[in-house]
C-alpha cells in the first residue's frame, strides 16, 4: 500500500511539473532564456534580445545604460573574470509585457572586482529583476535591477 501511494505520488508531481513547464507564458520564457544568455555571458546572443531603445538600470546602484552596444559593455566589464554566475529565481509571475523575477544573483570570481585581491570571492545576492518584454519582436525594452548589495557588502566582508 505504502509503495502504491508513492508511487501515485511520483506520479502526480511529474505530471503536475510537466503541466506547469508546458503552460509557461511566453513573456516567462523569454525572459528566462534572456536571464540564460545573460549568466552564461553569451554576449552574441544576448545582442539579439536588445535595440537602440533597449534600458538597463541597476536601480540600487543608480546606474543606466541605453542601447544594446552600451549595455553588453557594461555587462562584459561587470563579468570580467568572473568563474560562475547565475540567477537563482526562487518566484516568478508576469503581467503583460512586465515579468518579476525574485531570486539570487550567484557570482564567484576573483576577489579583484570587489576589493579582495588574491582571493576567489564567492557571494550569493538576493535581487529582484524587472523585464519589460515584446515577444513579437522577442526583445528586452527594458530590465531593471533591485539588488541587496547591504548582503553583498556583508558577505565579503566575511570572506
Amino acid at each position: 500500500m505504502r509503495f502504491l501511494l508513492l508511487l501515485l505520488l511520483l506520479l502526480f508531481s511529474s505530471l503536475s511539473f510537466a503541466a506547469d513547464n508546458g503552460q509557461m507564458p511566453e513573456e516567462q520564457q523569454l525572459a528566462i532564456n534572456y536571464i540564460k544568455a545573460l549568466t552564461e555571458h553569451d554576449y552574441d546572443t544576448l545582442d539579439t534580445f536588445y535595440s537602440r531603445e533597449s534600458v538597463f538600470t541597476d536601480a540600487t546602484a543608480g546606474r543606466t545604460y541605453v542601447g544594446g552596444r552600451h549595455i553588453i559593455e557594461f555587462f562584459e566589464r561587470a563579468h570580467r573574470g568572473v568563474l560562475e554566475y547565475d540567477f537563482n529565481v526562487e518566484h516568478m509571475f508576469n503581467t503583460g509585457s512586465l515579468v518579476v523575477m525574485i531570486g539570487n544573483y550567484h557570482f564567484k570570481g576573483p576577489g579583484e572586482q570587489f576589493g579582495k585581491p588574491g582571493k576567489v570571492i564567492d557571494i550569493a545576492i538576493p535581487g529582484v529583476t524587472t523585464l519589460n518584454v515584446d515577444v513579437g519582436r522577442h526583445r528586452i525594452n527594458q530590465h531593471l535591477d533591485y539588488i541587496d548589495y547591504q548582503t553583498m557588502s556583508d558577505q565579503l566582508a566575511a570572506q
